[in-house]
């Protein structure tokens, strides 16, 4: 999908803009970009609700990223963009794993802003110092040799077993994702992840509608943990999407659209 270049500040990101009404945004996962939602977008603008989907700073067409890039700073530049866009209604924050990491940045910085909360496939832990040093060295290795040999290594991880061998269509298309990203903007997101704090303190603390969404064979977040952040947070919903992965709105748009859908009309 076209977006348009919107300068926020330091760095000017590509947004993809649909539909009008009550705004969503739509925080992407890692090594990802706006595209990912592709099967939320119009259905979610065709049901009355103003569509926010931006590559985040150093992926998809966005300006690249230096170094690291902190949860709080994606955190911030949404916010930000948001002003740039003079979106004034408090906005459901839709994030899928790294998006969900700068989802519990979004609450505590800029609470204000925000209606009602959508997380799936995340978690709310830091890392421990192995994961920690794995992303640590994952951000050197693209930094020297690019993301060729990204895909071969996230994909079993990112879906389920059977997307991965019947699926060709979000196969394909999480492929070209991984490949077109900046590896710069990569690396940094993956340093600022290795540092991000851990909120579980924080999940009982938050006062706004949450649906948690959790694919059922999901294997990085699986739904034990995410079962476990809606039992935290007081006002949340759970939903397990049967045959998904990592990659619910992806591999089950169907599945996850409606879930989506049932909790915004409920809320």
């Amino acid at each position: 999908m076209q977006g348009e270049r919107i300068p926020i500040g330091e760095v000017t990101l590509n947004v993809v803009i649909r539909g009008e009404g009550e705004p969503i945004l739509l925080a992407h996962g890692f090594p990802l970009d706006h595209s990912m939602w592709e099967a939320q977008i119009n259905v979610l603008a065709a049901e009355g609700y103003q569509v926010i989907a931006p590559d985040l700073r150093g992926f998809g067409g966005s300006d690249p990223a230096k170094d690291k890039t902190t949860m709080a700073q994606f955190a911030d530049d949404l916010s930000r963009l948001l002003a740039k866009l003079n979106v004034t209604k408090p906005v459901t924050f839709c994030g899928l794993s790294m998006g969900g990491y700068i989802a519990w940045q979004f609450f505590l910085r800029h609470r204000t802003r925000l209606a009602r909360l959508i997380l799936c496939d995340t978690r709310a832990n830091d890392d421990d110092e192995k994961v920690a040093r794995g992303r640590l060295v994952m951000a050197a290795e693209v930094e020297r040799f690019g993301l060729e040999k990204v895909p071969g290594t996230m994909l079993p991880k990112l879906i389920a077993p059977i997307t991965l061998e019947k699926n060709e269509a979000v196969v394909a298309a999480l492929q070209a994702a991984i490949l077109r990203q900046d590896p710069a903007g990569v690396a940094a997101a993956q340093r600022g992840m290795a540092e991000r704090q851990n909120v579980v303190e924080l999940l009982s603390t938050i006062d706004v509608p949450t649906l948690v969404i959790c694919g059922e064979v999901d294997a990085i977040t699986p739904p034990d943990v995410m079962r476990a952040i809606a039992d935290a947070i007081p006002c949340a919903e759970y939903v397990e999407i049967a045959g998904a992965g990592h990659m619910a709105p992806m591999e089950r748009a169907v599945e996850t659209n409606t879930a989506i859908l049932n909790f915004l009309k409920s809320n």
